[in-house]
């Protein structure tokens, strides 16, 4: 009999609703305090997860979610960026 493996949730910080973490993607603060996406889901840093929509992103820099969750003021060309890569990834 096969064991069940558990599938490991996570909250997106713009629609703050529940995924799988395979389905989100994560931004993450390195050491350095470059931000920047973390496509393996390894990077070291701190992490905050979002949905692969652009609209979460914009919901989660109008509220400062991921802000507080990287704990860190984020630049409009870092949200930019960001916003550009998830185009891509939606495309």
């Amino acid at each position: 009999m096969l064991k069940q493996r558990k599938i490991p949730m996570r909250m997106c910080v713009g629609c703050r609703e529940m995924f799988p973490k395979k389905e989100l993607m994560r931004v993450v603060k390195s050491p350095e305090g470059v931000i920047s996406f973390d496509h393996v889901g390894k990077a070291p840093g701190r992490g905050a997860y979002i949905c692969r929509k652009v609209e979460c992103l914009n919901k989660a820099m109008k509220i400062k979610a991921l802000e507080r969750q990287l704990e860190c003021r984020i630049d409009e060309a870092v949200f930019s960026q960001l916003a550009d890569e998830l185009a891509k990834e939606e495309a």
